[in-house]
């Protein structure tokens, strides 16, 4: 009897656990339909269902799901009409919705995850595609941009840099923001995936100071010595073997009072260790993906490559995201 007790407390406690992934994949479904914009006002379902041709049973279901976990609410006619928009993401037309998270959770990480026990027993690993999963990478990237903005922005101002350089542009989200500060700087973006450098290079088209280049940037070589160098979101594309040489590489890019400034998840952190470890355990099934380094790592890193660590501050403590800027030793006074 009480075995059968303790089967199902374990039974219901694994259930609770799941519960928060309801939320999620209600969202995401909502995000990638548009869903709770066509819910905007109060409307039925079956006007929903007709007008864009939707599988009627799948489609009430998850409505139904929306009104248990209060996404969704239904009047006393049966009209149904989004509620939380506030907590809701903003339409996949707006570059910077969040639910694009949501999507490379989805879409991505949880798929790759639970391939683990594939993966144990065969020994083998994923590659990630760049051009696939790029676009999504660069726009989840970018919502980090907020937060580290302001941070890159004091530093140059501080700092009277006259060149930057963004090693892994993405869609020059920094780059062209810098450019409304300062437009007699030089900022150069790298990017990989040609889709991505393709819109970086189409949003900055404008704006004469900036030249993006599709590139891979361990192929890459500046015209000149630059004062400010971005590697943000890069380290775990970079083998851990090879990143103080990579580091090493970059530091001889970098003036002699310049800086190198890196924004990454930091393994076992103590107040984002959740976040790391998920991090790594989705990095370290793709041979071409590797796991982020430690606080100790970083140390080590920067040493091997002739530089110091300036500043370690947290980005998003929670997450573990840290922003790290490295200055050349000889330029110590």
């Amino acid at each position: 009897m009480i075995k059968e007790y303790m089967r199902l407390l374990k039974a219901r406690n694994w259930m609770k656990k799941n519960e928060p992934f309801l939320y999620s994949w209600h969202v995401y479904v909502g995000y990638e339909l548009d869903l709770f914009h066509k819910f905007r006002f109060p409307v039925s379902v079956n006007k929903i269902a007709m007008e864009n041709s939707y599988q009627k049973e799948l489609f009430q279901q998850w409505v139904d799901v929306g009104i248990a976990v209060k996404n969704l609410k239904e009047g006393r006619d049966g009209a149904i009409k989004t509620a939380k928009r506030f907590m809701i993401p903003d339409r996949k037309d707006n570059p910077r919705s969040t639910g694009i998270i949501l999507k490379e959770m989805m879409e991505l990480h949880i798929p790759i995850l639970l391939t683990y026990p594939n993966l144990i027993k065969s020994n083998e690993k994923n590659i990630f595609d760049h051009k696939t999963h790029g676009q999504t990478v660069a726009q989840t990237s970018s919502l980090l941009e907020q937060l580290a903005f302001p941070k890159f922005l004091k530093l140059i101002k501080k700092n009277h840099y006259h060149s930057v350089l963004d090693i892994g542009c993405g869609h020059a989200g920094y780059l062209s923001r810098l450019a409304k500060y300062f437009s007699d700087i030089k900022m150069t973006g790298i990017e990989l995936n040609q889709e991505v450098a393709a819109s970086a290079q189409k949003r900055c088209e404008n704006l004469a100071n900036i030249q993006i280049e599709q590139a891979d940037f361990k192929e890459f070589e500046p015209a000149g010595h630059v004062d400010f160098i971005m590697m943000n979101n890069l380290l775990h594309y970079i083998d851990p073997a090879e990143r103080a040489g990579v580091l090493k590489k970059v530091s001889r890019w970098v003036t002699e009072k310049g800086q190198i400034a890196i924004m990454t998840p930091i393994g076992k952190d103590e107040k984002g260790a959740q976040f790391s470890s998920a991090f790594n355990s989705f990095f370290s099934a793709f041979e071409n993906l590797y796991p982020v380094p430690s606080v100790r790592d970083m140390k080590k890193m920067a040493e091997c490559a002739g530089l110091r660590i300036a500043t370690f501050k947290p980005i998003i403590r929670e997450g573990g995201w840290y922003l790290v800027t490295l200055e050349n030793k000889k330029g110590e006074k």
